[in-house]
């Protein structure tokens, strides 16, 4: 089977299963993820955040000063582009056995997240039980417990990393651009239509989700027996959905 037709099974059955899941509470990981590489990337142009936002619809805001117009650009591409790559990571790390590593690294996101960007209600009350969710699955002496812990916000976090872009390009194709996030706003500082940029992030999320099931098909492999037989303006808004 090619790698291609064996991420779009992935990312198919991913789709499904984690329907069928009570899912919802996680599903801000990946909004989260979004939102902090939009601050990052402010505070890496020497731009100032405001305040980060994420609403109970997985749904979220960041609002952020910039000095320079051209700074919008860079701003606006790192939501999505944290959100895919953080996918890669996180498969990548759990193909190396890394489970209670990726989780710090998912902690640390939410704390600083916590400390220094969200200031809404409901986003501080999801951190705070994510945060306390996730140390408590960390410092239980349950390997396997962190271990299927880690696996469900990797499968979550690859789903919603392909959704969001998807959703986003089905949005600007049907709006002309109004409404569509990074996408909207990319569109109104470039040539460039927003169905296009919604179309770059989409198609970056796929090749991002196809290296980290690639990872995880390794670790699978690895896994097996040897005698078995393998087989190959001055405010920044992003509105997820």
């Amino acid at each position: 089977m090619g790698k291609w037709m064996r991420a779009i099974l992935y990312l198919a059955g991913c789709a499904f299963l984690t329907r069928l899941l009570p899912t919802e509470f996680f599903r801000n990981v990946d909004t989260m993820v979004h939102e902090f590489g939009h601050a990052v990337t402010v505070l890496l142009l020497s731009g100032r955040v405001m305040s980060i936002s994420l609403y109970a619809d997985h749904s979220g805001v960041t609002r952020s000063y910039l000095s320079s117009n051209g700074s919008f650009i860079p701003v606006s591409l790192a939501g999505y582009m944290t959100a895919s790559l953080f996918a890669w990571l996180v498969f990548a790390l759990y193909a190396r056995r890394l489970y209670s590593a990726g989780l710090w690294i998912v902690t640390a996101v939410a704390a600083v997240s916590l400390a220094l960007f969200v200031r809404n209600g409901f986003g501080m009350i999801w951190l705070a039980g994510f945060l306390g969710l996730t140390l408590l699955v960390l410092l239980l002496p349950y390997d396997k417990l962190r271990k299927y812990y880690f696996l469900f916000i990797c499968f979550l976090s690859l789903e919603e990393s392909v959704m969001g872009p998807l959703t986003l390009v089905l949005l600007a194709l049907r709006s002309g651009g109004r409404g569509a996030g990074d996408a909207g706003l990319l569109a109104q500082i470039t040539p460039l239509p927003a169905s296009l940029w919604a179309a770059i992030f989409f198609l970056f999320a796929l090749w991002c989700a196809k290296m980290a099931i690639d990872a995880f098909s390794g670790r699978s492999r690895q896994a097996l027996p040897a005698s078995a037989p393998q087989t190959s303006a001055n405010d920044i808004y992003s509105t997820r959905r």
